[in-house]
């Protein structure tokens, strides 16, 4: 089973997720199991007087060197961190994300499969201060990623997006192992029933090939049109 722990402000936009469907299954089914943890907790309050940084469990703080926003502060993160992995047992990836670290990618998402905890570490405002990062390194490996090129208000969506890619490689999971579309020809475009569709007066056809059941034809039919659409 892999344990994944994400670290983020907000628990119930990611909970809802990856409690549903195929996910939810495979947690009920003891595949996966997901918790969360949250910097908010893990703010410590020595002297909760007005004004004081910590007095209402602050996670963010201005950037030194000046500019505009936040930057969520690095101990209460590898607090977080410290508590998610209290009883790992196996080898321990750590998700930081950054847009400007290398995409995340199938291949990547084989090799986390591969660890039985992996941590995401789901950031916010600026940035996270990059100290933390530092501290992070001594608790297992480092996994630098960017889900897409688009920014994102914070790392929760792409913590989900790697759960999910995570978890469909596990056996079991999608019921067959070539259900995994990358492990197999695969097509961007597919069809089911009816064999024609017919819409305000026209009729739109599944490709013929398709309904031959010659599958090198097919499997030739899928790769053409894989490949035209990676151009």
């Amino acid at each position: 089973m892999i344990r994944f722990h994400l670290i983020t402000l907000f628990p119930e936009a990611c909970d809802a997720y990856l409690n549903a469907s195929i996910l939810g299954r495979a947690r009920k089914d003891k595949k996966i199991s997901v918790d969360y943890q949250s910097p908010r907790d893990f703010v410590e309050l020595p002297n909760a007087k007005k004004g004081n940084a910590f007095a209402y469990k602050k996670v963010d703080e201005r950037p030194y060197g000046g500019g505009p926003g936040m930057v969520m502060m690095a101990l209460p993160i590898v607090r977080a961190v410290k508590k998610s992995l209290a009883r790992r047992k196996g080898k321990v990836a750590l998700v930081w994300f950054s847009p400007s670290a290398p995409a995340f990618t199938n291949k990547e998402a084989d090799k986390l499969a591969a660890f039985d905890d992996v941590v995401l570490i789901s950031g916010r405002y600026e940035g996270i201060d990059d100290r933390a990062l530092s501290i992070l390194k001594t608790f297992g490996t480092v996994k630098k990623y960017s889900v897409g090129e688009a920014t994102l208000t914070g790392a929760e969506v792409p913590a989900m997006a790697i759960v999910d890619a995570v978890t469909r490689r596990i056996p079991g999971v999608l019921g067959k192992d070539e259900s995994v579309e990358e492990r197999r020809t695969a097509s961007p475009a597919v069809y089911t029933r009816p064999e024609v569709l017919t819409w305000e007066g026209k009729n739109y056809r599944v490709p013929k090939v398709l309904l031959t059941g010659n599958h090198a034809k097919i499997n030739e039919h899928r790769a053409k049109r894989a490949k035209k659409k990676g151009k």
